[in-house]
């Protein structure tokens, strides 16, 4: 079956709904199924987006204008995850808390709205890629999901945001921020905003595909391969240094090996990890320091 056919059966099955609301964070799979959404039921279709310390403001932005880019209702609703101390424990588990939370304040904002349906953005190439137990979550408290059901695979799901002209259509993965914390140590407010910090300065810059990763007050920094030599400029080595340490970091590195999704992830039967889905404790890692300027 072709991917026009997979978008046809899609549309079909969601306009068997009487109404759906979708988990929506704003990245090219949510995207898509707003878009499907949308087109199959109209105004009975909302994007919800959740707003917590784990989501980075700039990504909540992203959903709005990616929501309003489809035309869809777009609801906003706020929760914590770190009122829950199994998520803050940080154990293999974490997404899977992280995501029991997230979807059941969906159901809640659901049947606020009189909808019944929760929809998610699980694609078909998600269940064989690494460690996922966020897709327990989604099975356990039976959210459907659309891109999984009619077999569109994440290559097709690029394919379809292109079609619907959706401006995320190649935008990379992106992973919560509690995703940058290894498995193991406590998931903190202030973690999580030191890293959100150090992620919007390197943003700033003009790196498109990175990742800092906070061991306990040491802020590793991966950038894709193709931004590795200018990371390794000694400009920036001045100011990153200098920048990391004001937003609190100890001392900063930059790993060698470059970007790659789930270097602190719980490693899967063959060597892998996941970022999607919990990271954990890291491989052997191969890195320079940007010493901590002396004040």
């Amino acid at each position: 079956m072709n991917t026009e056919a997979k978008r046809d059966a899609a549309l079909a099955d969601l306009q068997a709904f009487d109404g759906a609301l979708v988990a929506f964070s704003g990245g090219v799979d949510s995207a898509v199924v707003a878009a499907l959404a949308a087109e199959a039921l109209g105004d009975r279709a909302v994007a919800c987006t959740a707003k917590s310390e784990t989501l980075p403001a700039d990504e909540l932005e992203d959903a709005k204008r990616v929501a309003a880019e489809i035309g869809i209702r777009h609801e906003i609703v706020s929760f914590s995850e770190l009122d829950s101390e199994a998520f803050a424990r940080n154990d293999d588990d974490r997404c899977y808390h992280c995501r029991s939370m997230r979807l059941g304040k969906m159901f809640e904002t659901a049947r606020g709205l009189g909808i019944e349906t929760v929809c998610d953005g699980t694609n078909a190439s998600d269940p064989g890629e690494g460690h996922r137990p966020g897709l327990r979550a989604v099975e356990e408290l039976n959210a459907y999901s659309p891109l999984l059901e009619a077999d569109i695979t994440k290559p097709e799901v690029r394919e379809l945001a292109r079609e619907y002209g959706l401006s995320v259509a190649e935008k990379p993965s992106m992973a919560c921020l509690s995703s940058r914390i290894p498995t193991g140590l406590e998931v903190t407010e202030e973690r999580l905003s030191r890293v959100e910090k150090a992620e919007t300065l390197l943003r700033t810059w003009g790196f498109e595909q990175f990742r800092v990763r906070d061991h306990d007050g040491l802020a590793r920094i991966e950038v894709g391969a193709d931004e590795l030599e200018r990371a390794l400029d000694p400009d920036f080595a001045a100011a990153v240094q200098d920048h990391l340490t004001d937003v609190g970091f100890e001392h900063v590195t930059l790993d060698l090996e470059g970007y790659r999704t789930g270097s602190v992830s719980p490693a899967t039967t063959d060597g892998t990890g996941d970022e999607r889905g919990t990271e954990g404790g890291a491989g052997d890692v191969f890195e320079t320091e940007y010493p901590t300027p002396k004040r």
